[in-house]
């Protein structure tokens, strides 16, 4: 659970909890979407270091949304690229 007094989350399942909220809607433009994964993977990368039980599976998570942040941001130059 978090902390009394603290905002962020302190294992997975907290973790896991945190991101499902912020989710942006489909639809949602391609910038939000990189922040989301850009906010998941800082999230999960410092949630890895309190949740030592869960550490592994906390990089998975990490790597997945530095995986997608390269996606999107890699969506948005071809989207900048296609409208010159």
């Amino acid at each position: 659970m978090t902390t009394p007094g603290r905002n962020e989350p302190q294992t997975l399942q907290d973790a896991h909890l945190v991101a499902s909220a912020r989710r942006p809607k489909p639809g949602s433009n391609l910038t939000t979407w990189l922040k989301f994964h850009q906010a998941n993977a800082r999230m999960y990368r410092e949630v890895s270091d309190v949740d030592r039980a869960h550490h592994h599976e906390l990089r998975y998570w990490v790597g997945y949304e530095e995986r997608k942040v390269e996606e999107v941001a890699a969506q948005i130059q071809k989207n900048k690229s296609e409208a010159i």
